[in-house]
């Protein structure tokens, strides 16, 4: 899996917090050989007591929006990285179905990653289909959006090694 190629090469490491996903993100993950070389752990949060109490996700944000919301998906990378000590975290979490929650229609999704520098990127999901689908494209979503970001902080990094050019 190239974002764990990356990770490995720049000797980072990453860490998921999840709620709807219930642990697949971690799964894909740690199914690539070699993944404990970048691979730090996870928090699978799915009760939103636990999204405050493990990952310090806002209790005033969780109490006005509820779990399904993009700041709170930023707070849980945010979380999960602090908590177990990666320069890259993670996070998932959205509603899979079969019924909507906290006022969000099935299939709205959130998934986050925040980088060593403390910057946080939220990307919003509406997707379709049953739960079991739901979950596998909200999986395949953050190691994108991971992806994406490991790639856009290395040409960051070129360009200020560079001059700017």
């Amino acid at each position: 899996m190239r974002a764990l190629r990356l990770l490995e090469r720049r000797g980072h490491t990453v860490a998921v917090a999840e709620s709807l996903t219930g642990g697949l993100v971690a799964a894909e993950l740690t199914a690539v050989e070699g993944a404990s070389r970048a691979f730090r752990g996870s928090v699978t949060a799915y009760a939103t007591a636990l999204k405050r109490e493990l990952l310090g996700v806002d209790e005033a944000l969780l109490a006005a929006r509820g779990a399904v919301d993009p700041e709170v998906a930023r707070q849980m990378a945010r979380g999960v990285r602090r908590a177990l000590g990666a320069d890259w975290g993670v996070s998932t979490t959205g509603v899979a179905g079969p019924a909507s929650q906290d006022g969000q229609p099935v299939g709205t999704v959130y998934v986050a990653v925040a980088g060593p520098d403390g910057a946080a990127s939220v990307a919003p999901l509406r997707l379709a289909g049953d739960r079991a689908g739901i979950r596998a494209q909200t999986v395949q979503a953050a190691i994108r959006l991971l992806l994406g970001e490991l790639i856009a902080t290395a040409r960051a990094h070129d360009t200020e090694q560079d001059g700017g050019i």
